[in-house]
This record gives structure tokens, C-alpha cells and sequence, in this order.
């Protein structure tokens, strides 16, 4: 993975090396989102669709750079989470045997020159001159004073002789180098640096100072990623545009999978124009996605409205069966993160309203009663893919009837009678079925509230559809992650969903409404 500093920032952007303090006393980072309209010309798409074009080793090896610094930039706007971790392999892997093999030679090589007579010192001025320039790597441009301090007690021409007359005094220096390090690193590094003093063995000491060095550059990473997190908040519409609009010219077919989206997402609005009128949007609709389905004039859908078609699509994506969009790969892995959380609340909510209904009012009113059986449920979820539902289902049925069954006997109320302990077991069960009713309609009412996050301005405004209340948690949580990735998707490609929705999709007289912008 590239540094995410090779690459001269978006303009506004500082430079990793201009952070404006040390991790120790950093302040977490405010996360900004910038407006959900595009401003950019319309890009250019091809007028065509050649053939791919064949691309040398170096250009194929300079656009997945590109690529990868792309998705660094994006990766650090969109997860707060973000940040670079050191590379591990597992440990039979070969990668980990090659490593472990290189490193104990040279260490091994280094303890026989320093147990040498007289002792050979060509490998410890090499390390000391490679502990220096990191050392002087993690200091900060005002720190002119330490380093005229470090340049002076790591003086590699004195070291030099003073190993050449034999008088290197490793202890010495190595203690420098500690007590330096205690100063420059992080909290979480403290105990690790001190750790380290009472190392008595040269060669193992300074084996475990290039370790914890490693470690302390990577904090300076993170520290910097997260210094310029809000500069390129700032900017990274207009630079993840750049990039895009580069690749394009570099790979006209870019879009393909992208066009196709757009095909299918205005067929089906297209189709839903005809079958209901348009009508403004209620609170807790269970037909979310007729907003703007139709234009005030005609029945050409409008591209707001297969635009967000496409995008709730995304939360039903079969992978096996379609190509995911180019526009969208980037945030693939985070859409069907969130794909899978709805499928499994879809479940939960499914769960909790057929037990309530099969229980009745008196017991599901019951303080706690619906809460221990959302934690079942979740618990037995957890983790799954939709394929193991149904086998989840049993065990859920089973759980949620013996939960029952100690609720009836603590409350005073009688046992269920065999015939509905079968109907709440089978009830629950019926809900892996792709045409159970229950499932249905919870399904639809939770892409309805999504749905709703797609518009920054109504997403605040609504209440939870009736079914709803206990995932309600989790269920705004899910709905803020899916804007806020959609908002951005949508302010950086939105120029090129309009091209190809205005020439594509959408070929003949235009909407009066809609058409201009997102």
C-alpha cells in the first residue's frame, strides 16, 4: 500500500510533514461533510464503446497506482476508523518463514562481529545510521533545536572512528537513543520504550529498538492521516473526480457496469410510473422510491429518482448475478456490510412482531420481555450470511419459546398449549421464506426508512414505521452509514450519472424538472 504522502495532496491539503503537533498531544479530528450537490462541467464520457484498449506493463502498473492512492484518499474521508496497520503474515505462511529466515541471519551475523576479537563494527554503524534518519523522520519542522542535538550526539563520522579505534560505546549510545525515543513517542508507546532499557544484550536491544521504531512510524502515519482528514473532507469531491476522469480517458469501458445500473434502476421506475401515480412523500411510506418517479409533464421517470432506485437496488445486490458498479467498488465492501445488517434486522424485527402477536398484548408489555428476545435473536444472527437464516430460524424458534415459556411461569400466566407453542415455532420458522408476508412488509418498511437518508433534508423528519421501534437503534445507526457513503458517491460521480442518464438512459426530450443536477 502506498504512503499517503507520495502523492502531492488536493489543493488546501497539508503536507504530512507540516502536521501541527505530535501524537501525544493530537485532538481527535471533526469530521465535516460537505453539501450533496455537484459542481463540475459534465464529464466527458466516450462517445462510443471501443474496444478496451491494450495498455503496456508500465501503464497498467501506473494506473493501479493511481487507483490505489485513489482509494487510500477515499478510504481516509469516508472511514473514521481508517488508519494503516503493519503488514503480518501468518506464521507457517512462506512470506513469514522468508522474513523470520533474512532476520535471523543478519542478527545472527551481527552477534558474531560484535563477539569478534577485536569486535567488528560494520553492521552496528549501518543500524545506528538507519536508527538516526528515522529518529530525525519523526521529528516536527519546529524541532530544529532536538535535531541539531540528535545530529550532534549520532555523529556517523565519529562513530565511525571511534569504531575504527575500537572505543564505540554501544551502551552509551543506545541509552541516547532510548531516552530520545521516550521523548518523540506516543502514550501507547511508553511502556514498550521503557521495556526497553532493561534489554542488557546489544544485538537484542537494538533488534527491539528497530521494532518499536517501526511502530512509532506508523503512529506518525496514522497521526498525519488523521491531521489531514479534515483538508481532504475539503477537497475530495474535486480530487476523487480528477482521478476518475483520468482513469476513464486511460479505460473508456469504465462505465459499463456502472450504465447497466442505471438501465435496470429506470426500468423498474419506469414500470412503477405506470402501475401508481406519483405522490409527495409521507413519513413511513411503504413506496419510498416514487419520489420524483414521474416529471411534472410526462412519464420519462426523472434522474433523481432512478438514481436513487439504483442505490436502494444496491441493498438487494446479488453478486453471483450482477457486476457491481465501477462508481460504487470503492465502497463495495462497506454497502454489503450494510446490506447484510438489514437483512439481519429484517429478521429480528420479523422475529419480535410474530412473537408479539402469537403472545399478545399482556406478555409482550411485559417490562424487559421484548428486549431479551431482540438479544436472543441478535446473538443467534450474528455473524451469519442470509443463506444460514433458515437453519438460524430453528434456533431461534426454540430459544424464543423457551424465553417464553420462563416469562408465562415468572408472570403467574398458564403454559401455551402444545397446538401454540407449534404455532409460535412455526410461525417463526415460515420467516426464512422469500414470500413470507411478515418478512415482506418489515423488509419494505426498512428500505423505506433508508430510503429516506438518500435526502439529507428529510432524513431527520421522519418517524419508524409501525414494527420498527424496537431495532430503532440500530436501525438509525444503519441509516446514517448508508447516506453519508451515497451523499459522497453521489457528489463525486453525480455529473457522470447525469451524462449517462441524459444520453443513455433517458434519450429524448428532456423533464422541465430534474434534469440540470442531483
Amino acid at each position: 500500500m502506498p504512503h499517503p504522502g507520495e502523492e502531492t495532496p488536493p489543493s488546501g491539503c497539508s503536507a504530512p510533514g507540516s502536521v501541527p503537533c505530535r501524537p501525544r498531544k493530537a485532538r481527535q479530528a471533526q469530521e465535516s461533510h460537505d453539501g450533496d450537490v455537484p459542481s463540475l462541467c459534465p464529464p466527458q464520457l466516450p462517445t462510443s464503446s471501443p474496444p478496451p484498449p491494450v495498455l503496456s506493463m508500465a501503464e497498467l502498473l501506473e494506473t493501479a497506482q493511481e487507483v490505489s492512492k485513489m482509494t487510500i484518499a477515499h478510504e481516509i474521508v469516508v472511514n473514521r476508523d481508517f488508519k494503516l496497520q503493519e503488514v503480518s503474515f501468518s506464521p507457517n505462511s512462506l512470506e513469514s518463514r522468508v522474513k523470520e529466515t533474512l532476520h535471523k541471519a543478519f542478527w545472527d551475523n551481527l552477534k558474531e562481529q560484535l563477539s569478534a576479537s577485536p569486535p567488528v563494527y560494520t553492521h552496528v554503524i549501518q543500524l545506528l545510521q538507519e536508527i538516526k534518519e528515522t529518529i530525525l523522520s519523526l521529528l516536527l519542522p519546529w524541532h530544529s533545536r532536538l535535531q541539531g542535538q540528535i545530529e550532534e550526539a549520532l555523529d556517523m563520522e565519529l562513530i565511525t572512528q571511534e569504531a575504527e579505534h575500537g572505543a564505540l560505546d554501544i551502551p552509551s549510545l543506545t541509552m541516547y537513543i532510548l531516552g530520545t525515543m521516550a521523548m518523540l513517542c506516543a502514550p501507547v508507546r511508553d511502556e514498550e520504550v521503557q521495556r526497553l532499557q532493561g534489554v542488557t544484550d546489544p544485538v537484542q536491544l537494538l533488534r527491539e529498538i528497530f521494532r518499536v521504531l517501526d511502530l512509532m512510524k506508523m503512529d506518525m502515519v496514522n497521526f498525519t492521516i488523521q491531521s489531514l482528514r479534515p483538508h481532504l473532507q475539503d477537497h475530495s469531491v474535486q480530487y476523487e473526480q480528477k482521478k476518475f476522469q483520468e482513469l476513464l480517458a486511460k479505460l473508456p469501458n469504465s462505465l459499463d457496469h456502472t450504465t447497466e445500473w442505471l438501465h435496470k434502476a429506470a426500468a423498474e421506475v419506469s414500470a412503477s410510473s405506470l402501475s401508481s401515480p406519483s405522490h409527495p412523500e409521507v413519513c413511513g411510506s411503504p413506496a419510498p422510491l416514487s419520489l420524483g418517479a414521474v416529471s411534472n409533464s410526462s412519464s420519462i421517470p426523472s434522474p433523481m429518482s432512478v438514481l436513487n432506485q439504483g442505490y436502494m437496488n444496491l441493498l438487494r445486490w446479488e453478486p453471483s448475478l450482477e457486476k457491481y458498479p465501477e462508481t460504487l467498488l470503492m465502497d463495495q465492501a462497506r454497502l454489503q456490510e450494510v446490506q447484510l445488517q438489514v437483512n439481519q434486522l429484517t429478521i429480528i424485527a420479523a422475529v419480535l412482531l410474530v412473537s408479539s402477536s402469537v403472545c399478545g398484548s399482556a406478555l409482550s408489555s411485559s417490562p424487559g420481555f421484548v428486549d431479551r428476545l431482540k438479544r436472543v435473536t441478535k446473538a443467534l444472527l450474528e455473524g451469519l450470511p442470509h443463506t444460514r437464516f433458515r437453519e438460524a430460524l430453528l434456533d431461534i424458534s426454540n430459544h424464543v419459546h423457551q424465553e417464553v415459556s420462563e416469562s408465562l411461569l415468572q408472570l403467574g400466566y398458564p403454559a401455551f398449549t402444545s397446538d401454540k407453542s407449534a404455532s409460535l415455532k412455526g410461525q417463526i420458522r415460515s420467516i426464512a421464506e422469500d414470500d413470507n408476508a411478515v418478512r415482506s412488509v418489515i423488509e419494505q418498511r426498512i428500505h423505506s426508512f433508508l430510503s429516506l437518508h438518500l435526502s439529507p433534508s428529510a432524513q431527520n423528519s421522519c418517524s419508524l414505521s409501525k414494527g420498527l421501534a424496537p431495532i430503532q437503534e440500530e436501525l438509525l445507526e444503519v441509516g446514517h452509514r448508508f447516506g453519508s457513503m451515497i451523499h459522497h458517491n453521489r457528489q463525486v460521480y453525480g455529473p457522470y450519472y447525469l451524462a449517462i442518464l441524459k444520453k443513455v438512459v433517458l434519450p429524448g426530450p428532456e423533464p422541465k424538472a430534474g434534469i440540470d443536477s442531483f
